[in-house]
C-alpha cells in the first residue's frame, strides 16, 4: 500500500481504498468498533456493514484477557491466544495491517498499540475511522470474511508495558526518569466524577492529558504540529508512563506520543481500575 498520509502511523480513507481496488493483497484490515456499556454493539455495527475484507476484532473477547481480581478492566489479552485469533484472519509478519472505529480512535489505538508491541512493524489506524471510509464512497460488505491460514508469531517487545509496582516507584519519586500521563477527562482525573470505577481521583504525580484532544470531532487525527506541541510541555528527560481507565485509551494517547517522534512511551495497561484495586 502506497501511503501518502502526512502523519505517521495513519492511513487516510483514500490511499486504503486505493490498495482495496487494486486487490493488494499484502494489506489486511481490522475493524475495531466497540462501545462501553453494550458489548454487543461493536459486531451488530459490523454485520449492518464494514470496509470489504475486514475482519473484526472484539475489545473485550479479542483485545482484552477475563477480568480477574487484579489487572484493571481491559487487562491486556493473552497473547498465545491473540495470535491464533490473528493467523485465522491469515496475517503474517510480511502484512500491511489497517484498523478502524467509529469512536475517535479509542479502540482502534488499542489494536493499533498491540499488534505493534506483538512484533508487527507495519500497523496504521484509518484517519477518521469508518466514517471517513464511508465520505470517500469506498463500499461496504455485510459479509464476514473466510478463514485464512496465517503465520504469524509473536515477538512481545521489552520496555513497553509497566505494572502496580513499576508505577509505584514512579508515584513516590524513585523513578526521576519516567513521567505518568493520565488520558482521562479532566473531570475524572480531578476526582470531581467517576462514572465507571470505584473510586475517583488520579495517580499521585501524574500529568493529565485528556485523549479526545489528539483527535477532532469528526474522528479526525490533529495534525502534526499539534502533537509536537502537545508533548513539550513534558519535562526534557523522561519518559512517558501512559495510563487511563483500563489501558484502552491510554493508546491515543501513546500514538500522539509516536507521531510526535517519542517512541519511548509506555503503557500501564491496567490504568486507575488496576491500581485502586490494591
Amino acid at each position: 500500500m502506497d501511503k501518502q498520509h502526512p502523519l505517521p502511523h495513519c492511513v487516510s480513507a483514500e490511499d486504503l481504498k486505493q490498495a482495496l481496488c487494486a486487490q493488494d493483497n499484502s494489506t489486511l484490515v481490522f475493524d475495531c468498533r466497540f462501545t462501553l456499556g453494550d458489548p454487543n454493539h461493536g459486531l451488530l455495527s459490523y454485520e449492518q456493514g464494514h470496509i470489504p475484507g475486514a475482519y473484526y476484532l472484539d475489545l473485550e473477547a479479542d483485545l482484552s484477557a477475563p477480568v480477574e481480581g487484579h489487572g484493571g478492566r481491559h487487562p491486556l489479552p493473552r497473547l498465545g491466544e491473540l495470535q491464533e485469533r490473528l493467523r485465522s484472519c491469515g496475517l503474517t509478519r510480511f502484512h500491511t495491517v489497517v484498523v478502524y472505529d467509529d469512536q475517535r480512535c479509542a479502540n482502534a489505538a488499542r489494536a493499533w498499540w498491540l499488534l505493534r508491541f506483538m512484533g508487527l512493524e507495519q500497523v496504521y489506524i484509518l484517519d477518521g475511522g469508518y466514517r471517513a471510509w464511508l465520505a470517500a464512497d469506498g463500499g461496504i460488505d455485510k459479509r464476514e470474511p473466510a478463514p485464512r491460514p496465517g503465520n504469524f508469531s509473536c515477538r512481545p517487545r521489552g520496555g513497553w508495558i509497566t505494572d502496580y509496582d513499576g508505577v509505584k516507584t514512579i508515584s513516590t519519586g524513585a523513578a526521576s526518569d519516567l513521567v505518568l500521563i493520565d488520558a482521562r477527562e479532566a473531570k475524572r482525573y480531578q476526582g470531581l466524577e467517576e462514572p465507571i470505577d470505584p473510586v475517583a481521583g488520579h495517580i499521585d504525580g501524574a500529568l493529565n492529558f485528556p485523549w479526545q484532544e489528539a483527535i477532532d470531532e469528526a474522528g479526525f487525527i490533529k495534525p502534526l504540529e499539534f502533537h509536537q506541541q502537545r508533548w513539550q510541555q513534558l519535562p526534557q528527560g523522561v519518559a512517558p508512563v501512559c495510563y487511563c481507565g483500563s489501558g484502552v485509551t491510554a493508546c491515543v494517547n501513546l500514538l500522539s506520543l509516536a507521531i510526535a517522534g517519542q517512541p519511548s512511551a509506555i503503557l500501564y495497561p491496567g490504568s486507575w481500575s488496576d491500581w485502586i484495586s490494591y
